[in-house]
């Protein structure tokens, strides 16, 4: 009991010398009047808040991506580009996390920051296993162990080497798997990587599990759990390897030690706000429940899992929990529940082709191995003939040059003055459209703003959500405009990366960032800016009736935004929830149904309303 207590006093005092440090960083944030220095002090909140809770983190990388745009600092963009993208992942967002890390690997190509792209690379494997693509996973995990290589990183080596290993033990390719493990092992041995033992021996942990050697694997879960602690490595991490601990108690029988240790990770998971460690701990209570007897238990924690990994699409491990869920139905005597969740297990593993996805992993580790010795070869062949060939080609390149120097001369001399007065033109014209777009935008900002004092002024309710609702329309627009003078395409918009801002505006707005997850089910698509600025206003309009209508009583749902363009030049656009339906959205006599009515009409579109699940409204317009 005393031991219980001095955790607890502990646990408190960690959280609240996190909260302080956030309260001083905030305290040094508002003082701070260079951007430079304020851009430092969020990366260090975004650090301090991940350790504690991934929501408010989540924030803080935002706060960090919005004034690295405004600044246009090209190399804190991509860092925090980076931050959002791996928030949103360990939040289970996984399209929003796929969007951000793409924007941070062209800005780190921008730059020529190589390092940044590898670990960007790594993690959107992460997100591709998540989403099970495996062999995506595993090219862009060989892709980054390249680069490391390439920079003699021996951390970011033992790094690669290690989610290599991940990726062959998820094909249960065992052997390899372990060949890479244990290089990772010797590197971070010899070069004394003290961050990257802990990656290590949990990476060997779970390869030992794959291979059922249950005693070696609770070795090194607890090896690495007791590094984890302490280099104090944050509340996400040790719920991780807490839940691996309970996985090798749970092999071994030891079915009570497993269920205590479940219990930590979940409550772990909880204070850090880690909806990965959540969903995946509450799969494996279920199961521990199940193996211990208690149905009833367990079918509660089996059917939330199942339920969080369809709406997340997580698919890593969704056919275990419905064969898991059929096995519960079972032994509670319902057999027809039974038989509908073994058949979903049936169908979601015909449709993962695991035989050809095996074949092009294999092929992807041969190309990466027959690379190297191709490279060794080659470099050395060249040092012996490279003399030869230099002096073959020198002469003939001399002569070359004198004729070319002097044709080039007088074709350079004709084609200058008239290149010089073309490019300055193109310039001019691109610049001065560039400037238009940039004041068009500052002037709907000064419109926003004006419309955020009137309603801060304003107490009756109706008036000031009628202003608030104005104000998003502008910000819609405003939008647009920003991303056409920050782009290096004047006549198109990227709709995934505006709809992704458009969206997260609206849930500042309302206060419903933390209640309502946002799903984009879309693609790059570029639109004109006589397509887009509508698009925008009509998403605006269903997002804001979403927030307002489908999720009473401050309860949590889903918003889901699909946009694609289809045959004979048809865009499609839907937007659902999975709330309490509302029927009238498009048909209504208020201002916003109007103006998506009209809308609609100006794209040449149709309309359809479904309200059998929640509200999904689609729209089909004919493009010019």
């Amino acid at each position: 009991m005393k031991k219980l207590v001095f955790i607890l006093i502990f646990f408190s005092v960690c959280v609240f010398s996190q909260d302080n440090s956030i309260d001083v960083l905030q305290q040094k944030l508002n003082s701070e009047k260079q951007a430079i220095k304020q851009l430092e002090l969020i990366n260090e909140m975004v650090a301090v808040a991940f350790n504690q809770n991934i929501a408010e983190a989540l924030k803080y990388a935002k706060q960090g991506v919005k004034l690295s745009e405004e600044i246009g600092d090209k190399n804190w963009q991509p860092k925090f580009y980076e931050m959002q993208g791996r928030m949103h992942a360990n939040l289970l967002e996984l399209d929003a996390a796929t969007l951000f890390f793409n924007k941070a690997i062209k800005g780190y190509e921008a730059v020529k920051n190589v390092r940044g792209k590898a670990t960007t690379l790594f993690k959107l494997s992460w997100v591709d296993k998540k989403k099970g693509n495996l062999e995506q996973a595993l090219q862009k995990d060989l892709s980054a162990l390249k680069i490391m290589e390439t920079l003699k990183d021996n951390q970011g080596i033992c790094d690669a080497l290690t989610r290599v290993s991940e990726d062959l033990t998820r094909q249960n390719r065992l052997t390899e798997a372990l060949q890479y493990a244990e290089k990772a092992i010797a590197i971070a041995e010899k070069h004394n990587l003290t961050s990257e033992k802990f990656y290590v021996n949990f990476n060997a942990a779970n390869v030992a599990m794959a291979k059922s050697n249950y005693a070696q694997s609770l070795e090194y879960y607890n090896h690495a759990l007791a590094i984890c602690k302490t280099q104090n490595m944050g509340l996400a991490t040790e719920a991780d390897v807490t839940n691996g601990v309970g996985n090798a108690l749970k092999r071994l029988g030891k079915y009570p030690e497993a269920l205590e240790s479940y219990k930590s990770c979940l409550a772990l998971a909880k204070a850090a706000n880690y909806p990965n460690a959540i969903s995946t701990v509450t799969a494996n209570l279920g199961e521990i429940n199940m193996l211990l007897g208690n149905f009833k238990e367990a079918l509660n924690y089996q059917l939330e899992t199942v339920k969080l990994q369809e709406s997340n699409n997580d698919f890593s491990n969704l056919i275990e929990n419905y064969n898991h869920v059929s096995t519960i139905y079972t032994n509670l005597g319902d057999f027809k529940a039974a038989l509908k969740y073994k058949q979903k297990a049936y169908l979601l593993k015909d449709s993962i082709a695991s035989i050809e996805s095996d074949a092009k992993m294999s092929e992807l580790l041969t190309q990466y191995e027959t690379t190297k010795k191709e490279e060794t070869i080659a470099n050395q062949e060249d040092k012996i003939s490279q003399q030869k060939r230099i002096q073959t080609l020198s002469f003939g390149l001399l002569v070359l040059l004198i004729g070319l120097l002097i044709f080039g001369f007088i074709s350079y001399r004709n084609r200058s003055r008239a290149n010089k007065l073309l490019a300055s033109k193109n310039t001019e014209i691109e610049l001065l459209l560039k400037e238009v777009h940039h004041r068009v935008k500052n002037n709907l900002e000064i419109v926003s703003s004006l419309l955020a004092l009137q309603s801060a002024q304003i107490e009756d309710p109706n008036t000031k959500e009628a202003m608030v609702e104005s104000q998003n329309r502008v910000n819609s627009i405003g939008i647009v405009h920003q991303k056409l003078y920050r782009g290096t395409n004047l006549g198109a918009i990227e709709m995934k990366d505006y709809v992704l801002n458009l969206s997260e505006n609206i849930l500042d707005s309302f206060g419903a960032e933390n209640k309502v997850q946002l799903n984009l089910a879309m693609n790059n698509l570029d639109l004109d800016i006589d397509t887009a600025v509508p698009l925008g206003l009509i998403i605006n309009e269903l997002l804001t009736n979403t927030i307002k209508y489908a999720f009473p009583e401050n309860s949590n749902g889903t918003i889901t935004i699909k946009l694609e363009k289809q045959e004979n030049n048809m865009l499609h656009l839907e937007v659902a929830d999975n709330g309490i339906g509302k029927s009238g959205v498009t048909h209504g006599t208020g201002f916003g149904s109007q103006l998506i009515t009209l809308l609609t009409r100006q794209l040449n579109g149709t309309v359809k309303e479904d309200y059998s699940n929640g509200t999904s409204i689609k729209f089909n317009f004919q493009l010019g």
